[in-house]
C-alpha cells in the first residue's frame, strides 16, 4: 500500500468517524485548532496539496489510542493491510557513512543495508532507521524505529531526519529558505540555523515505532 495524500485524508476522515466525531472533533479532542482538518483546508487557492504534519497525525493517534497499524488500515479503505516488500532498515548510527544514500536522501548500496517487513509502505523510496545508541534521547530510545519518507514534502511543523555534512540530526523543520533552514530541537526551545551548503538532505519522518 503506498499512502498517498488521498490515503492520508481518508484515514483522519474515518478515525473522525469511527470515534463518532467530525474531524473538528478530532482536532480539538487532540488539542489542535480545530480547522487543521477541515476539508476547505486541504488544497489551498493555488491547487497545492496541504498535507497534514505529521506532529498532527501523532496527536490524534495519542488522544484516541490508535496505533499506526490500525490508521494505515483506515487509510486504505480496507479491512486489513497487506504486507509489501521488506523496508531497508540501516542503524542511525551508521547513517553518516557514505556511499548509503544519494543526494536526495534515498538508500543506495544496498547491501549495507538490513530489511524489515512493514505494513504498508509510505512509499517506494520509504526505509527505516533504527536508533541505536543514546545520541537521541530523551526522544529516541534504542530499538525506536523511524520510518522515513525522502519523496514526501517538508512542511513548517514536520518531524525531520536532517542529514548535515556533520552527521544525522533528528529535529522539527521550522523554516526553510533558499539560503538555511531553522530547526527547532524536539525537546527544547533550542533553535538550530544550518546554512544551506551544509545539508546533503532532509527526509520526512512518517511514523515512529517505539
Amino acid at each position: 500500500m503506498r499512502l498517498g495524500f488521498n490515503e492520508i485524508w481518508r484515514g483522519i476522515d474515518t478515525l473522525a468517524k469511527n470515534k463518532g466525531l467530525s474531524v473538528s472533533g478530532l482536532a480539538g479532542a487532540a488539542g489542535l485548532n480545530p480547522t487543521t482538518f477541515n476539508k476547505s483546508k486541504r488544497v489551498g487557492a493555488d491547487g497545492k496539496k496541504r498535507w497534514p504534519s505529521t506532529e498532527s497525525v501523532n496527536k490524534i493517534l495519542e488522544a484516541t489510542d490508535t496505533s499506526a497499524l490500525d490508521f494505515l488500515v483506515m487509510a486504505s479503505g480496507n479491512n486489513k493491510v497487506h504486507l509489501e516488500n521488506p523496508l531497508p532498515l540501516l542503524y542511525a548510527s551508521s547513517a553518516a557513512e557514505k556511499g548509503l544514500f544519494d543526494e536526495d536522501g534515498k538508500p543506495t548500496a544496498s547491501h549495507y543495508w538490513d530489511a524489515i517487513d512493514f505494513a504498508g509502505g509510505i512509499d517506494e523510496n520509504s526505509y527505516v532507521l533504527e536508533i541505536d545508541d543514546d545520541k537521541s534521547l530523551p526522544l529516541y530510545r534504542k530499538g525506536d524505529r523511524l520510518v522515513i519518507s525522502p519523496s514526501c514534502e517538508c512542511r513548517s511543523g514536520d518531524r525531520v531526519a536532517v542529514m548535515t555534512k556533520n552527521g544525522l540530526l533528528f529535529r522539527e523543520l521550522k523554516r526553510k529558505t533558499a539560503r538555511q533552514t531553522e530547526l527547532q530541537s524536539l525537546t527544547s526551545d533550542e533553535v538550530t540555523v544550518i546554512p544551506e551548503n551544509e545539508i546533503v538532505w532532509i527526509a520526512k519522518i512518517m511514523w515512529v515505532s517505539q
